[in-house]
């Protein structure tokens, strides 16, 4: 396990919203995990990725392994669990842009109307609603890349700090955008980015002809957020 404070200390993810940690898992791991899921994919793959991946039992022991949930307990605490686990797979043949956004919705178990929450909907089965930052504060990702993160291959583009500007509305968004300079997110195959859901980030069109494969596993510190809504875990 790696040491709480040490982690902390290192990766500032209270302060920027993000962090990128290099080597955490070897090459011959990232190909085996790479392997594992061409598996997965030929069975539900979508035009992006796929969706609800915790079911696997690869994707949920990577999620478990000490070394990521050791990661997201530094940053959440102790309680930290994997909840959701989405692969993003950008390449020649399939490509795309992501605006500059936050990542505010949520899967979970069933539909209560509680005030703050919503709208509302149902991807792939499972339910969804927009939280509040109460909620989301409680959220870390770890995006674990199975390929270098490239400056030609679409990467990660984050703005720093806007995590702590809580839920934003699309013209606060485009305003913060404006006046903070962004942060390109390079990351070598077995390296992890960890941030925070509300920080504003985008990503555009690969413009190489390498894959970008990124798994991205979401962890909180309790099912219930609040009762009686509760996170469904896929």
């Amino acid at each position: 396990m790696i040491a709480r404070d040490r982690v902390i200390e290192e990766l500032h993810v209270d302060r920027d919203g993000y962090a990128i940690l290099a080597n955490i898992l070897a090459r011959y791991e990232v190909e085996h995990l790479v392997n594992s899921l061409k598996e997965v994919g030929l069975r539900q793959r979508s035009r992006a990725g796929i969706r609800h991946l915790l079911g696997f039992s690869v994707v949920s022991q990577i999620a478990n392994d000490p070394r990521l949930l050791g990661i997201a307990q530094s940053v959440l605490g102790e309680d930290a669990f994997s909840f959701r686990a989405t692969l993003f797979d950008k390449s020649p043949d399939v490509n795309w842009l992501i605006p500059w956004h936050q990542d505010t919705a949520l899967p979970l178990r069933e539909k209560h109307e509680i005030s703050g929450w919503g709208p509302w909907s149902v991807k792939e089965g499972v339910t969804y609603a927009h939280a509040p930052a109460s909620a989301l504060d409680r959220v870390v990702a770890l995006r674990l890349h199975l390929d270098d993160s490239t400056a030609e291959n679409g990467p990660l583009r984050v703005i720093p700090g806007t995590h702590r500007s809580g839920v934003l509305t699309d013209q606060q968004v485009e305003a913060a955008v404006a006046s903070i300079p962004p942060a390109t997110c390079l990351v070598p195959p077995g390296g992890v980015i960890v941030m925070r859901p509300l920080i504003i980030h985008a990503s555009s069109k690969s413009e190489s002809t390498t894959p970008r494969r990124v798994l991205h596993i979401e962890y909180a510190t309790r099912v219930s957020i609040p009762a009686p809504l509760q996170l469904a875990i896929s």
